[in-house]
């Protein structure tokens, strides 16, 4: 099953110089708790912005091009571009649970692939965001929504 998890704003706003744009506790320990165990795939700045490398008890996988020599070593699997991503992602969704975690071209290449989008939705207005999630409601059906600490978690299908 391949499943993108992502917390935006109220714009689908996700990020700012390659950061979030809010640390919700709640949120990061949902995360933790539904990433743990499976593999992660994100892109070279997704990675980057990670204050700790790599996610411990997943695989991650971590989409970069040039800058491949900056990933290496630091416990991650690397592919080069996102054909080959989207190629390892196809041939491992049967045998593992793969969580997309970013960034904005990530998510956008892989949406038409994904099983499931879990929502973490901000209820702001981000002006200064620069990264955004692609529109999702004409493909995925909302199944779940939950209330939480300042935002809804919601579960598409």
């Amino acid at each position: 099953m391949i499943t993108a998890i992502v917390a935006h704003g109220q714009n689908y706003e996700i990020g700012r110089n390659n950061q979030l744009l809010l640390h919700l506790s709640g949120d990061l320990k949902r995360f933790k708790a539904l990433t743990t165990g499976h593999t992660v795939v994100m892109g070279r700045k997704t990675w980057d912005s990670l204050p700790k490398k790599p996610l411990p008890n997943r695989t991650n996988l971590v989409i970069t091009g040039a800058n491949s020599a900056r990933v290496e070593g630091e416990g991650a699997q690397i592919v080069l571009n996102l054909e080959e991503a989207k190629a390892w992602v196809k041939n491992n969704a049967l045998t593992r649970g793969i969580f997309i975690i970013g960034g904005e071209q990530i998510y956008s290449h892989f949406l038409g692939d994904c099983d499931k989008l879990l929502i973490s939705r901000i209820p702001q207005v981000f002006s200064d965001a620069d990264a955004f999630f692609p529109r999702y409601e004409e493909r995925f059906t909302l199944s779940e929504l939950v209330q939480c600490d300042g935002y809804t978690f919601e579960t598409w299908i």
